[in-house]
């Protein structure tokens, strides 16, 4: 039997509320596969407590970073890992708990919609969605500043051993995209942060987009034939599509965002099989 391909991101469980909702996850079989994309935490041990507990429960866990998981923490048993080193710990920590992560041979799914790869990717951001009216990086941080609306990750997220946290993207992508263009499937692409720049065009301060994603990713879901492109990040959960390709939005996002929605926080999206 196959199960379904659930996915949920931006977990956050260091707020009590969402530890509640991390809590009341459940697969509906007991083949069902979950994607976990990205922002699960800031601590390590609140990644491996939220990973461990889901390992538990559903088939196969498969998990990409978000900038959350790459902040560098003064407390905890990561205390002070920055950039890569912090990556690779994470990445240690769930090979340990079975955890299927971007450095792993990306598993088939073979359902009614099979074979689906199922491609989490890790590819950060360069400063590339910039806001209208700015052509370089320091302009549209300058305007950023002007606005008061900077990410934390200026603060927060070193890229070490990398000169900069473009850098650091263009060498992701640089180590991704062959590996996707050997691939003969269909996929699913899952990346914490949008592959296109429109998902981005609803945000209430648009200069946050320049910390969303790259544009070197602009036409991969078309290239390698996404059947879905899995993102969080934004806090907007909702599907749209762009060139016909399905994008699933499946962040929770923080008590005082989703205590404002009708919708019930940690109701998992279907990614596979495609839904009707």
């Amino acid at each position: 039997m196959v199960g379904t391909v659930w996915a949920i991101s931006d977990l956050h469980v260091g707020h009590a509320e969402n530890r509640s909702v991390l809590e009341s996850l459940r697969p509906v079989s007991e083949h069902d596969w979950l994607l976990v994309v990205g922002d699960v935490g800031d601590r390590v041990e609140d990644i491996e407590f939220a990973l461990r507990l889901l390992t538990d429960r559903f088939r196969r866990v498969v998990w990409v970073p978000g900038n959350h998981e790459l902040w560098t923490s003064q407390r905890g048993n990561a205390a002070g890992l920055r950039g890569q080193a912090r990556y690779e710990h994470l990445v240690t920590l769930c090979r340990r708990l079975g955890v299927l992560t971007p450095e792993d041979p990306y598993p088939v799914w073979r359902g009614a919609d099979g074979p689906v790869t199922v491609a989490p990717l890790f590819l950060l951001y360069d400063y590339t969605f910039r806001p209208v009216g700015t052509t370089t990086k320091d302009e549209a941080l300058d305007y950023a500043r002007s606005t008061g609306v900077v990410c934390s990750d200026e603060f927060l997220l070193h890229p070490d051993p990398y000169r900069s946290r473009e850098e650091w993207c263009r060498a992701r992508v640089a180590y991704t995209e062959p590996r996707l263009a050997a691939l003969e499937t269909p996929t699913v692409l899952i990346n914490h942060f949008p592959l296109v720049r429109e998902p981005t065009r609803v945000l209430r301060y648009p200069e946050f987009a320049q910390w969303c994603g790259t544009e070197l990713t602009a036409d991969w879901h078309v290239r390698f034939r996404a059947l879905a492109a899995v993102y969080g990040h934004l806090h907007i959960p909702r599907t749209t599509y762009y060139d016909g390709v399905r994008f699933e939005e499946v962040s929770v996002g923080y008590p005082r965002e989703w205590k404002r929605r009708t919708v019930e926080p940690g109701l998992l999206r279907q990614i596979l099989p495609v839904p009707a």
